[in-house]
């Protein structure tokens, strides 16, 4: 009984909480698991700012092991010492690393601002090209400029300022929303690439005018373009560049050398392309082994230029072509994914136009030594010997990262790995006290209740 009289209190039902869900369980529940943790992964901030870094470190990495393998019997053949052209790549690789970190450290407003400069620049060195006593020919191509020990391609310069000029270019017209009327995404952007390609194919560069195509192509794909105006400039293109390889009986056979697999003999102008595919053939599924191709000894030219993927295959075999593979479809996903989820219209141009640049040429590059592409003459990216096209690569991924860690969510995950930095510090140098205690304690409290999963 109550004492005093008084009513019992009512009391409120509770409202029952549901059990947590318990783990899938049948024959594809790992299946089903794998899957969800592989999309939380894919979903996180930083997801794209560690694939750029670590797809371009490794395939950099991986191309030094395989131009170092490459080039020495080349090297001895030049009575120069075995580690020569290794030696020079491991050089541009330390260079292009320390613009890569520049690049990467830069504000979006400092990129803009050199648009127009490098353009210039660029602009101005393929004019030099063609001058006598200046510029060189390398393989029937006038697109070198000789500068003591080393040999300077600006046209590898004029890839990367089309790819910020355009974007910066874009970028002001669609803050004006200009970019819904045709005579404004054209102008100057197409008279601008076909003047930087008139000067590329002055000097027979055909490998280097379709990337810079492919990139223009880019650029308008992400401003938009209207299909009959896209099919426009593209078939003006294609038939342009029919024209040119019709007039050139080199380009013809080139041409003619896609899908060949055997040999008229010593003279056969598919020599380069069949035994590409001889080295792949031979390598098997894991190579013969790092240094045992059998190819590089003067049988395939260019061994540690534009065919070092058919070295790779003939020493790594199908494992180690694929690996390059992958590495590449990697990064040009997480390009692909900065340019879909930025706000900044420069940033989708820039990054939007790297990614093809760079996706571009190598899928030409490996479709030549495949077979299934005329031979352009263009370097791997990243992987190549060529310290020319090293080092405007290297610049390039570090406008990726820069990127990548200007989107607003990677920031936050940045600042919160940095918190958590700062507190494992505070807490190792007052450990004892128990103020640093509650510090670290509080800081894993904050990371664990974030939504993302970022750690």
């Amino acid at each position: 009984m109550l004492s005093g009289g008084g009513r019992a209190p009512a009391v409120t039902p509770r409202t029952p909480v549901p059990p947590p869900p318990r783990p899938a369980r049948g024959p594809g529940a790992p299946l089903r698991r794998l899957r969800t943790q592989a999309r939380r992964a894919w979903d996180r901030p930083l997801t794209a700012y560690y694939l750029i870094f670590g797809s371009a470190f490794l395939i950099t990495l991986l191309g030094l092991v395989m131009v170092y393998s490459a080039s020495i019997i080349r090297a001895l053949q030049l009575s120069l010492p075995g580690s020569y052209f290794f030696r020079k790549q491991l050089l541009a690789a330390a260079l292009g690393t320390a613009l890569l970190l520049l690049a990467s450290r830069m504000p979006v407003k400092l990129h803009r601002a050199l648009a127009y400069p490098m353009l210039a620049g660029s602009v101005v060195l393929m004019a030099l090209v063609q001058v006598p006593g200046i510029g060189k020919a390398v393989n029937g191509n006038q697109n070198w400029i000789e500068l003591g020990a080393f040999q300077l391609q600006p046209s590898e310069i004029g890839k990367l300022a089309l790819v910020l000029w355009g974007a910066d270019l874009l970028a002001r017209k669609q803050d004006k929303r200009l970019l819904n009327q045709w005579k404004h995404m054209l102008v100057p952007l197409v008279p601008v690439a076909f003047m930087v390609l008139g000067l590329i194919m002055l000097g027979g560069d055909m490998g280097t005018a379709i990337i810079l195509t492919a990139i223009l192509f880019g650029l308008l794909w992400l401003a938009g373009a209207p299909t009959r105006l896209f099919a426009g400039v593209l078939g003006a293109a294609v038939v342009l560049g029919a024209v040119l390889i019709r007039t050139s009986p080199n380009r013809m056979s080139r041409l003619q050398c896609i899908g060949a697999s055997e040999l008229g003999g010593p003279t056969d102008p598919c020599w380069q392309a069949v035994h590409g595919i001889y080295a792949l053939a031979s390598g098997g599924l894991f190579g013969s082994g790092l240094g045992a191709s059998v190819e590089k000894w003067g049988q395939l030219p260019e061994a540690h230029t534009d065919f070092i993927f058919a070295i790779t295959g003939e020493e790594l075999g199908l494992a180690g072509t694929l690996s390059v593979l992958g590495l590449f479809a990697a990064l040009g996903y997480a390009g692909i994914r900065v340019a879909g989820r930025t706000e900044d219209p420069f940033v989708r141009y820039a990054a939007g136009g790297v990614t093809t640049w760079i996706m571009a040429q190598a899928m030409i590059n490996m479709g030549a030594v495949l077979g299934l592409l005329p031979i352009a003459g263009v370097p791997l990216p990243l992987f190549s010997y060529g310290g020319s096209a090293l080092l405007p690569t290297m610049f390039a991924i570090g406008l990726l990262i820069a990127f990548a860690r200007d989107d607003p969510a990677a920031r936050a995950a940045l600042a919160v790995r940095q918190s958590v930095l700062t507190g494992r510090r505070t807490a190792a140098r007052g450990s004892g006290t128990g103020r640093a205690s509650r510090s670290w304690n509080t800081m894993r409290r904050r990371v664990r209740t974030r939504p993302s999963g970022e750690r």
